[in-house]
């Protein structure tokens, strides 16, 4: 997941929207969006390569996603698979407090990350490569790969797009969100952040949706939740910027 823009609480019929892009290479497996058989109340993709998921909600209204804090010379093989830790949050009934202090304990564990986690009222963000995790405040946030909110131009884009489209609208179009989260406009060069992985690709990964030979936006998620606990969970999956399939749940909290 690399591009995550999310309103809280400020709405007066929507308690929560989020709309996110997963970003990943076309040859690793996934099944898209679905209620996993083993854990009946879990709604998420599956990662097949190693099991666990990026973004995912729960039917008692726990949610998770992860983004990877994007730092090629800190990467360490043969360390826990980051989607393990969304799996985990949204398998058990521990707080996200309480889950955050675990991870801050095996940190260590895994290569850098970013998490959202908690339930549509109560969110948290931490990152291992931060020291420690905090409530998120009501408004709107966006998140890819590095800290929440930092002034990357596909974050600042997607938190100016999505706040702008939530205080215009009394009712909120999943597709007018999906079509948001399409844009490939990349970034001037003055303005590209200096990951370590060089000008031309920060400039290719700098667009809210990416379409690279052997990379780029796999699938994209919007969410609502309104204030009286109707879930709307909408999924495209994308191959080299064509859509290939879709799907749609609905349920109450």
């Amino acid at each position: 997941m690399c591009l995550i823009a999310f309103h809280l609480q400020q709405h007066p019929k929507y308690a929560f929207i989020m709309a996110a892009n997963r970003d990943e290479f076309y040859d690793r497996p996934t099944e898209p969006a679905h209620f996993w058989p083993e854990h009946p109340e879990l709604l998420a993709g599956k990662d097949l390569h190693a099991g666990g998921t990026w973004l995912g909600v729960t039917k008692s209204g726990r949610i998770a996603a992860l983004t990877n804090y994007r730092d090629p010379l800190s990467v360490q093989q043969d360390l826990i698979s980051r989607g393990e830790i969304v799996k985990e949050f949204l398998t058990t009934d521990t707080s996200a407090t309480e889950f955050i202090s675990k991870l801050e304990q095996q940190k260590t564990c895994y290569n850098g990350f970013n998490l959202l986690v908690g339930t549509f009222s109560d969110l948290h963000y931490y990152s291992n490569m931060t020291t420690s995790g905090h409530p998120i405040q009501e408004g709107t946030h966006a998140l890819s790969n590095k800290f929440l909110n930092t002034p990357w131009p596909k974050v600042e884009q997607a938190r100016e797009l999505l706040s702008d489209y939530v205080a215009t609208s009394e009712q909120v179009s999943h597709d007018v969100l999906f079509t948001m989260m399409q844009r490939t406009d990349q970034a001037a060069p003055h303005l590209l952040p200096d990951t370590g992985v060089g000008p031309d690709l920060e400039r290719k990964l700098s667009s809210m949706f990416i379409d690279m030979p052997n990379y780029g936006t796999r699938c994209t998620t919007i969410i609502t939740v309104t204030h009286s606990g109707v879930v709307e969970f909408h999924e495209r999956t994308y191959h080299e910027r064509q859509q290939i399939g879709r799907s749609e749940f609905h349920f109450q909290l």
